[in-house]
């Protein structure tokens, strides 16, 4: 008998080296851009040429009309960039991924599809526990992006952000400054013979350093003060230049607000900013100086600290003006919009990339460090422990 009765053939018997997946299928996403509906929300995820980066690799966006207007973006420019523009709501908040700035609100979370991939702010401190509820019971997975990593361990949505409202609140106060906006009529820099403003900022963290760059570029005379050393450190190395810092010490504090223009708060704490100017601070600075809280969406470090809105951003406390907006990149929402879109776009192509989220959150911690919501599971620590929720570890749910 020549012929052999095995089922197998020779080759199939011999040993057979491991074949390890190499190609991952790429992906191809859908993705939904909602229009804003949060208060005074001006800001949108993608801009027009993000899209057309995201379609020339073969993806789908849909677009809500009006989504981008606020950012001064029209339909228009999305429609050309390749992207689906309609007027229904809820077709956009049916696509497989959902890109938002704001967190969707109860009633758009009931728009939402099982199993979506949402990508948006989370913002802790607004939330409420029907909101995680909502996710679970959708499975949704859920990644904020103000958690998201990159490699060097920094929070790039958190960095730009904060790189705007350092800058915005030297351009704010130099506007409340002037006679046209019932300031003291002095003009924020340095003017031959003229004594320079002076600009007093707490905090050296990256609103800061972006506040002091901006200042010293104007010619104002500046000081930070900030109780780590590393950080006042780090802040003279990037200006590339020496100014004066000082740890927190009262004496020396309150002698630089009493002869200070401008006084900017930028001091962040866990739950809450500490409060580091009082009340009878406040009273001893000069009449017509401008206080920019920075840190009022955590409860300001002003005493006097109230909060205001765009329409309405200024009051008085004895005569020094306080500007207390939580918002202050909307102000800008076309460069804040071009920032996000910055941050949005490589890792919407590197989640196709990749063949999908799964795979994705697999191979970038950063990414896996954004994720709050993994098919309806509550993967995060701090939600979990901030209401009182059941939460599971992200690395037993994804190898």
């Amino acid at each position: 008998m020549g012929k052999s009765l095995s089922p197998f053939t020779k080759e199939q018997l011999l040993p057979q080296e491991e074949t390890l997946e190499i190609l991952k299928k790429k992906g191809e996403l859908f993705i939904g851009i909602p229009k804003e509906t949060h208060f005074q929300e001006k800001r949108v995820c993608l801009t027009p040429d993000a899209v057309s980066a995201l379609v020339a690799n073969g993806h789908r966006v849909m677009i809500e009309s009006g989504a981008g207007k606020g950012a001064n973006f029209k339909d228009k420019n999305y429609s050309e960039a390749g992207a689906e523009v309609t007027k229904d709501t809820a077709k956009v908040f049916s696509c497989p991924i959902i890109l938002k700035v704001e967190p969707p609100s109860l009633d758009e979370v009931k728009l939402i599809n099982p199993q979506t991939i949402l990508i948006s702010a989370l913002q802790l401190k607004t939330q409420d526990k029907s909101y995680f509820e909502a996710l679970a019971s959708k499975r949704i997975t859920a990644l904020a992006f103000e958690f998201i990593r990159d490699e060097d361990g920094a929070y790039p949505a958190v960095r730009s952000l904060s790189e705007i409202a350092g800058t915005s609140a030297i351009l704010i106060a130099s506007e409340l400054l002037s006679n046209v906006n019932g300031g003291n009529g002095l003009m924020l820099g340095n003017i031959t013979g003229v004594p320079p403003t002076e600009v007093v900022i707490m905090g050296a963290g990256t609103v800061g350093e972006f506040a002091a760059r901006s200042a010293i570029g104007l010619g104002a005379n500046v000081k930070v003060f900030d109780n780590s050393l590393t950080k006042l450190r780090c802040l003279q190395t990037n200006l590339g230049k020496t100014i004066f810092t000082s740890t927190m010490q009262p004496k020396n504090l309150v002698k630089a607000l009493k002869r200070c223009d401008v006084a900017i708060g930028a001091v962040r704490g866990n739950n809450r900013a500490p409060i580091i100017v009082t009340e009878a601070m406040v009273d001893d600075m000069k009449s017509g100086a401008v206080i920019i809280d920075v840190s009022i969406d955590m409860g300001g470090c002003f005493e006097t600290s109230e909060v205001t809105t765009h329409d309405n951003p200024t009051f008085e406390h004895n005569g020094v003006i306080h500007y207390c907006v939580p918002n202050i990149p909307a102000r800008y929402s076309r460069t804040a919009s071009v920032s996000i879109s910055n941050i949005f776009t490589p890792y919407l192509l590197k989640i196709a990339e990749d063949g999908g989220i799964e795979n994705a959150l697999r191979f970038d911690k950063g990414l896996k460090n954004g994720l709050y919501f993994y098919h309806g599971i509550l993967t995060s620590k701090s939600v979990g422990e901030w209401f009182d929720l059941k939460h599971s570890d992200v690395n037993l749910l994804i190898f």
